[in-house]
């Protein structure tokens, strides 16, 4: 599961840097749709990924003593 985790981290990190590479790479005059479609994509992966990883540390967190 730690390689799990690990691997989404990376993804995360790909993914974001992916995204603002393409947002710094948007014109200041005539944003095509299709341009910004791709950056919501990237949102969207980013987003699913995260929860992705949140319900994994959730499983490999141990239960709190009471």
């Amino acid at each position: 599961m730690d390689s799990r985790i690990k691997d989404l981290q990376k993804e995360i990190e790909r993914l974001m840097e992916e995204r603002s590479d393409r947002e710094k790479a948007l014109p200041a005059h005539s944003l095509r749709p299709h341009q910004w479609q791709v950056i919501e994509e990237l949102e969207e992966e980013i987003i699913k990924k995260q929860q992705e990883l949140e319900a994994l540390r959730a499983e490999a967190k141990p239960p709190a003593d009471r």
